[in-house]
């Protein structure tokens, strides 16, 4: 299935208000954390930066990933956005450590205090505008499903709720007047830092593993296969059938579904197979953005190996042949 013009121009649109919103992000969090000091706005500021330089090339991106497929390129141009997403993942994954050795590094020589009002403040501010994001991506992607819109939107969130967390964090030394408390101030602002970047990391090494699979041909996730098949093999089973093997692979937004059916009959209607084909795509229409299913006899070769002119070459049925029994 593939989706039009109207649909590159939506999700074109909803990037280019998370470039910007990320732009205005970094220009401010940078002068934020110049003025107070502060590793932890440092630390937004750093993870916006490198969202902006990685949303950059993504803007161009998109017209590539609607090109339909062809025999120059047989799984269309969608591995690309996977690589990127890897890329970014990594990044990500790089600058998180970074922050995190850093600010340990600022705790064993004493710490620093920083102006924790005016930081709590901006974090307040920096929340609000966050959210007014999420909320406009999340509507812009309901119809999409894009994973760069996704993989902003879940950054959107985590930076949404961030920023509350650090804005109350940011207040305790104004509330907490407990004499003991005045020794963990100096330190505040890493433990921050550092706990938020703990929080962070499982979203960018989730990405990283999620796009290698894809990278590497792996069919996805167990619950995406168990979804696909609970779909399909209760429309097969009508018809009556011996066995079924599937091929399913993930490059970036698009799902491959090959499914090879062996029928208990030894003739086959082909106006029958083809309303079964078409029955099977309009059900996972339902449940899926952009895919390509087909649907292929298990045609199994029983000749006499003497007879071929190579008998290494004979005919392998799909399970054999390099078709995944999942």
């Amino acid at each position: 299935m593939h989706v039009g013009k109207k649909m590159q121009k939506r999700e074109k649109s909803a990037m280019s208000v998370s470039l910007y919103g990320n732009l205005v992000f970094v220009i401010v969090e940078l002068v934020m954390a110049i003025f107070t000091g502060s590793q932890a706005v440092l630390l937004d500021a750093v993870y916006d930066g490198v969202e902006f330089f990685m949303l950059l090339p993504s803007i161009f991106l998109i017209p590539l990933l609607y090109r339909p497929s062809n025999e120059a390129h047989p799984f269309g141009y969608t591995q690309i956005e996977t690589v990127f997403v890897v890329v970014k993942g990594i990044t990500m994954l790089t600058v998180t450590f970074g922050l995190i050795f850093n600010n340990f590094h600022l705790m064993l020589h004493g710490g620093h205090i920083v102006s924790f009002q005016t930081v709590a403040s901006f974090e307040l501010f920096a929340c609000i505008l966050g959210i007014l994001v999420t909320v406009y991506l999340y509507f812009k992607n309901r119809s999409m499903h894009s994973p760069l819109i996704t993989i902003e939107l879940q950054g959107w969130k985590i930076d949404s709720v961030v920023s509350l967390g650090m804005a109350f964090a940011f207040l305790l030394p104004r509330f907490v007047t407990f004499s003991w408390f005045q020794y963990v101030i100096p330190y505040l602002d890493q433990i921050i830092t550092i706990t938020l970047s703990v929080i962070m990391l499982p979203t960018p090494v989730k990405t990283v593993i999620t796009g290698i699979r894809d990278l590497l041909l792996i069919p996805p996730e167990e619950e995406t296969i168990q979804d696909i098949k609970t779909t399909i093999e209760p429309i097969i089973g009508i018809y009556g059938h011996k066995n079924l093997y599937y091929d399913i692979l993930r490059t970036g937004r698009k799902i491959w579904i090959s499914v090879y059916i062996t029928f208990d009959k030894d003739i086959i209607s082909l106006s029958k197979f083809k309303d079964l084909q078409t029955q099977c795509i309009l059900a996972l229409a339902e449940k899926y953005q952009d895919f390509y299913f087909e649907l292929l006899p298990d045609i199994e070769f029983d000749g006499i190996e003497e007879d071929l002119p190579n008998s290494e070459s004979s005919v392998a049925s799909p399970s054999e042949s390099g078709a995944d029994s999942l």
